[in-house]
């Protein structure tokens, strides 16, 4: 009796298959996504993952037109961003071990972290509620993410 074996595919992304890998947060200095962080940070420790820490730097044609320097003040923002996760994690160290990476993107807030799961490969995503009272009619960047159905979301109040 011979045996015939299909050829392996080749090796393709498969999500969830044994606990996220990859653990992306939304992070932009506000409270929520600081909660966020600390939320998604407990998950990739407990998981093993990697936690992603993602800050999409607006781009504001409308301010660059009028002179505001906003890639400085979103620069700014990101290395501000660096430094807390940084010296949360030296406050940790020994107790709550964690792998991290930090990546920009710039864009609107959904589309780069869109952009970020998909380059990133993550498993799931963690973002703040929104702390804007326009979002309850327009639609938050957090009820967009979960509406696209791509990955697990997780809102942190």
């Amino acid at each position: 009796m011979t045996e015939q074996h299909s050829p392996q595919p080749a090796h393709q992304f498969e999500r969830g298959t044994d606990g996220p890998k990859v653990v992306l947060v939304g992070v932009d200095g506000s409270e929520s996504s600081l909660r966020a962080a600390a939320y998604a940070g407990g998950l990739a420790r407990r998981q093993h993952a990697l936690l992603a820490v993602v800050y999409v730097q607006p781009v504001l044609a409308a301010g660059a037109a009028l002179g505001a320097p906003v890639a400085e003040t979103t620069d700014a923002i990101a290395e501000d961003l660096v430094a807390q996760i940084r010296e949360a994690t030296e406050r940790t160290r020994g107790i709550f071990d964690v792998r991290w990476e930090f990546h920009t993107f710039r864009g609107d807030p959904y589309g780069g972290l869109v952009k970020a799961a998909d380059r990133l490969k993550a498993d799931a995503v963690v973002v703040g509620a929104s702390e804007q009272a326009g979002h309850r009619i327009v639609g938050s960047v957090a009820v967009r993410l979960v509406k696209a159905g791509r990955w697990p979301v997780t809102v942190v109040p």
